[in-house]
């Protein structure tokens, strides 16, 4: 008979369950974009509608090594989230903020054929390239 992990965690002890705690912890701390989404209980498809892209699309994004920085940012926030980019040095950490506009200048120009303003996501899926060999023209 399978028996609950609550049963098991209970019965370890404490320097046990403080290990296990420090591996999910790190574990926690670094994980993949597909990881990360499935982790926030989100499928691809409502990440999809989020973006207000196409799920393979999402797929393909999750798949790639490379990615824009505002495609990362508007991905982070569909999930809820909010994305800072910092360098670690040995003197410490330096959080790199002129990358915090990105996509704000284009969502300010860019509207649509409504006259309304365009989203970050949107533009983000419009800017994102279609494979990781190419680039689009700028």
């Amino acid at each position: 008979m399978a028996r609950k992990f609550a049963e098991l965690r209970a019965k370890m002890s404490d320097e046990s369950r403080a290990r296990a705690h420090a591996l999910y912890q790190k574990m926690a701390a670094e994980m993949a974009l597909h990881e990360l989404r499935r982790a926030r209980g989100i499928s691809q498809e409502e990440l999809a509608k989020a973006l207000r892209i196409k799920q393979p699309n999402v797929a393909k994004m999750e798949k790639r090594a490379d990615i824009y920085i505002s495609t990362l940012r508007a991905t982070i926030e569909a999930m809820g989230g909010t994305l800072d980019i910092v360098a670690n040095f040995p003197e410490g950490k330096v959080k790199i903020k002129n990358f915090s506009s990105i996509g704000e200048e284009e969502n300010r120009e860019a509207k649509d054929k409504r006259g309304k303003r365009r989203s970050s996501a949107e533009i983000c899926a419009a800017m994102a390239p279609t494979t990781n060999s190419t680039l689009p023209d700028r």
